[in-house]
């Protein structure tokens, strides 16, 4: 049996008269034989969705001390998840179960209100699954096993194709190329890959590829990088998206488990799989549209801090802005932000916010904002000043308050003449500090006096 005769869904004759038909825009790419646009093709449906949002997030503490990390607010109003569901959705695709395990409440608590959008009598969802410990009693060992004690999820749909994501990630992807990209080349399964400077290669797992891309190997944070063919200065690094045909995969989920070790799907699973299978990367296809691509991997408190400070920029590397690939989220019944006070003289009061995002619900009394990150229903008061700093929902910053350089979780009250981030030693003495001098302040963390770190 020949591959074409031994792999189902359309061919490619089909898949370039069809786009033709609609008239997409053919990219005569190594990487992308055409462009399919923000897609509802009937051929998605045919592909069942795992997001894994099951991570500790222990990089990011204390921001993960109560809740997972793709639960983390960014951005003002959205969570880190919101990204990767909306790509999803953006992208055509309609059966998705999100896979929760630790600190779970905030992340499902928001799938459950703000992401209820489709329609259950026509076979879509997308569904937050705790732990089901059908096959034993473990918790998830790694990323391979976490679908693998799901798989009765995957049976019960029957679906051609599975998809796995990572729910921590931040950038901007249509699936469906992703998806026409396997069904071009016959592939078993198809990996997401970055291209990014060899130096820096190191730090993520690097896929290595033929002239056709198919990929060769595949070395986790490897010491000497493989570079890409005809191009020494770059590598391909795995951004943990995986498609495979599920029968496939479900051979090697199989065998995985009976086996000892990480149960990793870029540890164990495609290194086995690109032995016997067609394995193939699919270079990373950036639906931001800037002149650099974005894909993030919020890992540390200074990593998450500097995404958000990006986003008050003029023309930022990330926009939220974009009406042809929009981002959703939880919408709360918040009032519109108001800005109090415009006493235009020296010692009045101007509640301002100047390069700065505000959400609903927030009241800036006669106060100023400077490059700032506020989510919904903050207060802050007369005289008070923040710059460079991430204030969480339901915050308050007292009156006559200095704040720098900060991020402040939810439910936060700063007393008045309170100071942050003007002296590092006395921030240390209370609150967490990263090697930049981020200042992180848990949250509900209960402030009973004035801080003052001016000395």
């Amino acid at each position: 049996m020949s591959v074409s005769q031994r792999h189902s869904g359309p061919s490619w004759q089909y898949v370039t008269t069809s786009i033709n038909r609609r008239n997409r825009e053919v990219n005569h790419s190594p990487f992308f034989p055409f462009k399919v646009g923000p897609a509802r093709i009937r051929h998605m449906k045919n592909i069942f969705t795992v997001i894994l949002a099951g991570g500790k997030g222990e990089r990011l503490l204390p921001l993960t001390e109560q809740r997972a990390k793709p639960a983390v607010p960014f951005g003002g109003k959205y969570r880190i998840i919101d990204f990767t569901l909306s790509n999803c959705l953006n992208s055509g695709l309609r059966k998705i179960v999100v896979l929760i395990q630790y600190k779970s409440h905030s992340l499902d608590r928001h799938i459950r209100s703000g992401w209820n959008v489709l329609n259950a009598e026509l076979g879509e969802y997308i569904a937050s699954i705790p732990p089901q410990q059908r096959i034993n009693e473990d918790w998830y060992r790694g990323t391979a096993d976490a679908v693998y004690q799901n798989m009765f999820l995957i049976e019960d749909e029957h679906p051609e194709f599975l998809l796995v994501l990572a729910g921590d990630h931040i950038y901007k992807m249509n699936y469906a190329e992703m998806y026409y990209w396997l069904i071009a080349k016959q592939a078993d399964a198809v990996v997401g890959a970055i291209d990014i400077p060899i130096q820096d290669a190191s730090r993520f797992g690097v896929i290595s590829v033929n002239e056709d891309y198919r990929i060769t190997g595949f070395d986790e944070k490897p010491a000497h990088p493989t570079p890409l063919p005809n191009d020494p200065s770059h590598a391909f690094a795995s951004m943990g998206i995986y498609l495979f045909r599920t029968d496939v995969i479900r051979k090697h989920l199989l065998a995985d488990a009976q086996e000892s070790g990480a149960h990793d799907f870029g540890k164990n699973i495609i290194p086995k799989m690109i032995k016997d299978c067609r394995v193939y990367a699919f270079k990373f296809h950036d639906e931001n549209k800037k002149a650099v691509q974005y894909w993030r991997d919020i890992g540390t408190l200074d990593a998450y801090w500097e995404a958000n400070m990006d986003l008050v920029t003029v023309d930022p590397l990330f926009s939220l802005y974009d009406a042809n690939w929009p981002i959703r989220t939880y919408q709360g019944q918040y009032p519109p932000a108001k800005f109090v006070f415009a006493q235009d003289y020296q010692g009045g009061r101007m509640g301002v916010a100047l390069d700065s995002i505000v959400s609903g619900g927030c009241i800036i009394s006669g106060a100023r904002i400077q490059n700032s990150v506020l989510s919904p229903n903050v207060r802050v008061k007369d005289y008070a000043e923040v710059r460079e700093s991430i204030l969480m929902g339901n915050v308050v910053i007292g009156e006559h308050s200095r704040i720098r350089r900060a991020i402040i979780d939810k439910d936060v009250i700063i007393p008045p003449h309170s100071e942050i981030g003007y002296d590092r030693e006395a921030d240390a003495r209370r609150f967490t500090i990263t090697e930049s001098g981020l200042v992180v302040i848990s949250k509900g963390m209960k402030l009973h006096a004035a801080i003052d770190s001016s000395g």
